[in-house]
């Protein structure tokens, strides 16, 4: 814990010593926290998509706006991503929830190809488990919000959908990449997460319904059947991560951790320039 306290007290520029390197093999409690990870995710936010925009909202007639009610739906859909990021399943497999951020963190070479594609299969089963979770929970209301698929909004054509969705997942990734860069704000991510994709919800929903997460988009895409513009959330992301990265080669910092919460107490089969557990 001591050299925990010590290395999150360091500056951005302060190398730390002994990295743990990203570690090869079959890492199951690790997977399973992002299953269950993505899952709640995907069951709390879409979830507030319901109580917001469903019929016979108990939202809509007590908060007429609906630039306000999205930007509630915002902070709530996000809200569950932090959380689960500061949880004890977040702590363990770094709760990226979300292939975009996989990716990112694959192409800063900070877990092997195994985890890579052992977190994203994860993360889409969870997806699909948290939306028939909706399902099941709310019935026809869910329905009424197709449960929580997202498309591409009236007069958005799907290669400006595909464009919108690079922008804001690059400004995800981007954000996410500087404040676990340093010691000082890494701890802090989960909080920038939150109003980053709470901001970019609110502002961007309109046009694409701003997923950010091919996971998150496929599974109210399988639960309800329609696959309708799937790949405009497949692309998109994408494509905004490739754009991160590359100009994330011009700032002259590194990642410190794949971690969006890191503590030191946990094991970790990420690279991390950080302590970890054994």
């Amino acid at each position: 814990m001591d050299d925990a306290r010590q290395a999150v007290g360091r500056g951005a520029d302060q190398p730390v010593r002994d990295e743990h390197p990203a570690q090869s093999g079959w890492h199951f409690v690790d997977w399973g926290c992002e299953f269950l990870g993505t899952m709640v995710l995907v069951l709390g936010g879409v979830s507030a998509v319901v109580l917001d925009f469903g019929t016979r909202s108990p939202v809509a007639s007590t908060v007429p706006s609906h630039s306000l009610r999205l930007l509630l739906t915002g902070l709530l859909f996000a809200g569950c991503g932090s959380l689960v990021a500061i949880s004890p399943i977040g702590r363990r497999s770094g709760a990226h929830l979300n292939p975009s951020i996989t990716v990112a963190f694959f192409c800063q070479r900070q877990l092997k190809v195994g985890d890579a594609v052992g977190y994203i299969t994860a993360q889409c089963l969870g997806a699909v488990a948290g939306a028939g979770a909706v399902r099941l929970l709310w019935g026809a209301r869910a329905v009424s919000v197709r449960d929580g698929r997202t498309l591409p909004g009236p007069g958005v054509s799907t290669p400006e959908a595909v464009g919108i969705e690079a922008l804001m997942t690059a400004v995800l990734v981007l954000v996410v990449f500087t404040f676990v860069s340093s010691t000082r704000t890494a701890r802090w991510t989960p909080l920038a997460v939150w109003i980053v994709v709470a901001v970019l919800v609110w502002r961007g929903a309109p046009y694409t319904g701003t997923s950010l997460n091919a996971a998150r988009s496929l599974g109210p895409v399988i639960v309800s059947g329609r696959w309708t513009d799937y790949w405009v959330y497949v692309v998109g992301p994408l494509a905004g991560v490739l754009v991160a990265v590359g100009l994330w080669v011009l700032v002259p910092r590194r990642t410190l951790t794949a971690k969006l919460f890191h503590d030191a107490r946990y094991p970790s089969v990420l690279r991390s320039a950080l302590p970890v557990a054994p």
